[in-house]
């Protein structure tokens, strides 16, 4: 793996959003409202949508039973909005979304992160108001929990194998586990900051990116430069012990913390069941493997890394088998993304 871009693509506008599809297809979201598509390790752009109103908050994507790209659904603003995967024109508007849904609660109440359930029946979202919810893709049904943050809401995540659960991550330091149909927390977990070392004290412990993997770990980013492993959900095949009645990962005896950077870490990305990428404001990226010992304890073990050369900022990471990118802004002002080939 190399510490050096693949790829160094530039925008005119700083970069808000990312997500890698199918097929090694990336999609690039902005603060002025826009659009690109991508495919990798390709810098040409081979379609845009423009004018969707809003800064580009989370983009997910849609799929098939055969994993085949449906739609891809944008938080933009208040709004979630749907453009189909198969959509011919090269510069499209919102004029061409299937669906446009206001789920803000007020002019301040703008959307930040987006998860679609394993089954693809749900699409969760969060908000600066604390919210969590949950629309239904068939009759685009919007549902709130009960409960929510105490302040803003970035992040939010379906537990795999479970569409009835989700778990979200807020800048009050607060995950909370949910049953969707309920709309009741199932279980929680309060991050405390850290003794101040040296005499420095660091950011508050906000949450601000949340992954799960495929196996039911979870790891959560905070403001403070750490990272939180929970293990209390994590399907392990040599485990006799049966399938717990709620996904139970938000254990804090059954979890480890690593310092993972200096400054806050704004997304982190399991690509594996035992592969974690995280990244850092400042462009600091990554990799851990994450393994249980004998006596099944968590471990991490740090292997590649990288610092994003030319970006000022980093505000998105995404994600998979094959590449690691990265998007933000470069000293003037402009978007940067970074593509990174990882094997």
């Amino acid at each position: 793996m190399s510490a050096t871009p693949e790829a160094t693509i530039s925008i005119p506008s700083p970069v808000s959003a990312l997500s890698l599809g199918p097929n090694d297809t990336l999609c690039v979201g902005s603060e002025d409202g826009s659009l690109r598509w991508y495919n990798l390790p390709s810098a040409r752009v081979v379609k845009a949508a423009k004018s969707l109103g809003a800064e580009i908050a989370s983009i997910t994507w849609q799929l098939s039973k055969k994993n085949e790209p449906v739609a891809i659904w944008i938080a933009c603003g208040r709004r979630v909005i749907c453009l189909p995967a198969d959509l011919q024109k090269m510069i499209a508007t919102a004029d061409d979304a299937s669906a446009s849904l206001e789920v803000g609660e007020d002019d301040d109440d703008v959307l930040n992160e987006l998860s679609i359930s394993e089954n693809g029946r749900h699409l969760a979202f969060t908000s600066d108001s604390g919210s969590v919810g949950t629309i239904d893709l068939a009759s685009h049904v919007i549902t709130r929990m009960k409960s929510r943050h105490n302040t803003v809401c970035g992040s939010v995540k379906f537990i795999p194998d479970r569409p009835s659960e989700l778990v979200s991550g807020g800048y009050d330091s607060a995950l909370l586990h949910f049953d969707v149909g309920q709309g009741t927390i199932l279980s929680r977990f309060d991050i405390s900051a850290p003794p101040p070392s040296e005499g420095v004290s660091l950011s508050p412990p906000f949450v601000l990116s949340v992954t799960v993997s495929s196996t039911g770990l979870l790891a959560a980013g905070t403001a403070d430069g750490r990272a939180w492993i929970g293990g209390g959900g994590e399907k392990r095949p040599s485990s006799k012990k049966k399938r717990s009645r709620k996904w139970e990962g938000l254990k804090e005896d059954e979890g480890i913390w690593l310092q993972v950077a200096d400054g806050p870490v704004v997304s982190s990305a399991f690509t594996a069941s035992d592969r974690l990428f995280t990244c850092s404001l400042l462009g600091t990226i990554a990799e851990y493997k994450v393994i249980r010992d004998d006596d099944g304890s968590l471990r991490a073990t740090k292997g590649w890394s990288a610092v994003a050369p030319t970006l000022e900022k980093v505000n998105a990471m995404t994600a998979s088998h094959s590449w690691v990118v990265i998007g933000g802004f470069g000293k003037d002002g402009r978007g940067i993304v970074q593509v990174f080939h990882v094997t």
